[in-house]
């Protein structure tokens, strides 16, 4: 039996847990009218099969028709809910995991326009600056009722076969009657620490009343809120000491913040180029004070990090939800001595920005996830062995020529550069996110394993690609920074990528013209800044930076709202000209005729990408299906067509510009079936 702290048998109650690692509950918003369905259920149980001790599902599960989704939650308050998950379960535990699902009324977290457009209920009328709506303070009528619909789900989930039910507090309703900052009723339910906490303990006894004293019942809360007047580190023990009094709680999950804002839940769930596990201290006092069974997640992203924290005490089962997100098998490789071969989480939190944005969960380099019905995360063998040649080893690439040689072909992948990365090279330059390298370095790792030859600092021709032979050429070329974006003035503008590549040097006084709304600017914008620079962001959109979601943009506002940067929407860069030493900006708009000008030293334009395409066009004629791509069969998983000669295809940027999860999804779909 391993020794390692990871794998040890962990019981809980009466469960016993064959390891310490587990994805907590979280929405991946791949219900279907609420409802876990396959792809739900077969993105679960890709987990449980390879390996986790348990599976929480369903991040704040609705137990009521006031607490409408607003990003596709389950509806634990239907009935027909039952089958789909009891399916999930047995699916699951046939797999050797255990299934638990977490259960959330979201009070003012929500809208007052989404579902059957009820009121809003909270402990509070002020609005939630993430959803806005100006809540109800809650009457004795609306507890009574939400208490039975959290006995009511609770039911219907224990009829399901669960093996336990987390109940979501953090941010959400309970924890709004919990909060001094949100909780403006009178007693009983508000005042002392006492009457705040009343709800979630009413809660518990109605829900223990009507599943009884087996199934597990856990509470994930916020130790400390980290902000003046709210629930601080004593309160939060107290909680704690609470619950386990109660004798209705047989686990705490832990967390640390608030999630009302975009900045708070980024301090929760922390991105790229934060600290790992910042709130892992928090979770082992309360562990140490309380004398619980304690689980915590928060940015654990490898397995290092996660065996640190069960090694030292600090949890009993740690939760790596986004780091199955990037690879859902990380138990199966450590059993099997395979942890180099984990594909990293790089914290570029595409997952949940998604959702936030009305998405589905989606990780940034791992397509197959959540997609395990039609891309599964195995590469099957091709019957026939092919010459496959790549041209580009930015993400795009690296993904076809993985891909193409674990299916068995010989690949050789032509890259004009010196080393392997494209745009995400450039990415990585920013410190903050340098994790982004890791997209490149897991898929060189994986081609060295698996013998990909390559041949850097080769500008191909279509001469070279020919006279490999190819059965298959990839073209991967990427893109380059769009230019002509202006009627005058365009010799006279740098583009963010010679500024972040140092091509460029910072001026001090400067306009970025952010045409694109991606990272690029902002990272400019930053370098700038923090040269000393004086910076104005200027788009033509109404919002600023509108492909940097929510939790993503927070870094750089950290960043620049102490500096000299201002944002400008809704505005227009027309043209610019020459003004002696300086340069004479020619502002637009597209709401009526303006053409003001200012005065700067530097004018930046980011306006995406244009495909680097000149091979694909160089090598479309001599190939047998002139660059065509069937889509019906990409989409449905099956080969492309057969055909006399090469057949030609391009991906990624050097179609068009998009971003590196399309780019990696590209490759994957249409070389898994060469």
């Amino acid at each position: 039996m391993s020794n390692d702290p990871l794998l040890q048998p962990y019981r809980l109650k009466h469960l016993t847990l064959r390891n310490r690692i587990m994805t907590t509950s979280h929405e991946p918003a791949y219900g279907e009218d609420g409802m876990p369905k396959d792809r739900y259920r077969l993105y679960h149980l890709e987990r449980a099969k390879a390996g986790v001790a348990m599976v929480m599902t369903a991040g704040s599960a609705s137990v009521s028709r006031d607490s409408p989704p607003v990003f596709s939650n389950l509806l634990v308050w239907k009935d027909e809910i039952v089958p789909w998950m009891k399916r999930l379960v047995d699916d699951c535990h046939a797999a050797g995991a255990a299934v638990m699902i977490q259960l959330s009324h979201l009070g003012r977290r929500t809208r007052w326009d989404k579902g059957d457009w009820l009121p809003v209920v909270s402990s509070t009328h002020e609005r939630e600056p993430a959803h806005r709506a100006t809540p109800k303070p809650a009457e004795d009528w609306d507890i009574a009722r939400i208490l039975r619909d959290y006995a009511d789900a609770a039911e219907r989930m224990k009829e399901a076969g669960v093996d336990g039910i987390e109940f979501l507090c953090h941010g959400h309703l309970l924890d709004q009657f919990m909060s001094p900052l949100t909780n403006i009723l009178p007693p009983p339910y508000g005042g002392s620490l006492e009457n705040r906490a009343r709800l979630t303990l009413e809660m518990l006894a109605a829900v223990r009343a009507r599943v009884g004293p087996e199934i597990i019942l856990g509470l994930r809360y916020g130790v400390d809120e980290m902000e003046p007047g709210g629930i601080d580190i004593e309160e939060g023990v107290a909680l704690g000491r609470m619950f386990r009094d109660s004798g209705m709680v047989d686990y705490l999950n832990v967390n640390r913040s608030r999630i009302h804002t975009d900045p708070a839940m980024t301090d929760m769930i922390p991105v790229q180029g934060m600290r790992s596990a910042p709130h892992l201290d928090f979770a082992g006092r309360i562990k140490a004070e309380v004398g619980m069974p304690v689980l915590h997640a928060s940015r654990i992203p490898d397995v290092a990090t996660a065996r640190h924290a069960v090694a030292t005490g600090q949890v009993d089962m740690v939760g790596m939800t986004r780091a199955h997100m990037a690879d859902p098998h990380i138990v199966r490789k450590i059993v099997e001595g395979r942890e180099d071969d984990i594909r990293p989480c790089v914290g570029a939190t595409y997952c949940l920005d998604r959702i936030y944005q009305g998405g589905m969960a989606l990780c940034i380099h791992n397509p197959s996830t959540g997609r395990e019905a039609t891309q599964p995360h195995q590469i099957e063998p091709a019957p026939e062995k092919k010459k496959v040649v790549v041209v580009g080893a930015g993400p795009a690439g690296l993904e076809a020529a993985r891909v193409a040689r674990e299916r068995g072909h010989s690949v050789v992948v032509f890259e004009a550069a010196g080393q392997a990365g494209g745009q995400v090279r450039l990415t990585a330059q920013s410190k903050r996110r340098a994790e982004m390298i890791g997209i490149i370095d897991w898929r060189m790792a994986q081609c060295k394993r698996l013998g990909v030859e390559f041949r850097f600092n080769t500008w191909a021709e279509a001469s070279d690609v020919l006279a490999e032979s190819p059965d298959v050429v990839v073209i991967a070329t990427g893109g380059m920074p769009t230019t002509g974006l202006l009627a005058e003035g365009n010799d006279l503008v740098v583009t963010s990528w010679d500024i972040l590549s140092g091509d460029a040097k910072p001026g001090t006084n400067v306009l970025i013209y952010d045409d694109a709304g991606d990272h690029a600017a902002l990272q400019a914008a930053q370098l700038i800044a923090e040269a000393g620079g004086r910076v104005e962001v200027m788009t033509r959109d109404r919002t600023f930076s509108p492909e940097v979601m929510g939790m993503n943009l927070v870094p750089y506002m950290r960043a620049l709202q102490d500096k000299d940067v201002t944002f400008t929407v809704t505005y227009r860069l027309d043209a610019v000209r020459r003004a002696g030493n300086q340069l004479l900006a020619v502002i637009g708009s597209d709401y009526m005729k303006l053409g003001r000008t200012q005065v700067h030293d530097q004018v930046v334009v980011n306006g995406g990408t244009q495909p680097l395409a000149d091979l694909y066009f160089d090598l479309k004629p001599a190939s047998g299906n002139g660059g065509a791509v069937d889509y019906d069969a990409l989409i449905d998983g099956g080969p492309q067509p057969a055909v006399d000669g090469f057949r030609l295809y391009r991906i990624g940027d050097a179609v068009e510009a998009r971003n590196t999860h399309a780019a990696i999804y590209d490759a994957l779909r249409l070389v898994r079936t060469v």
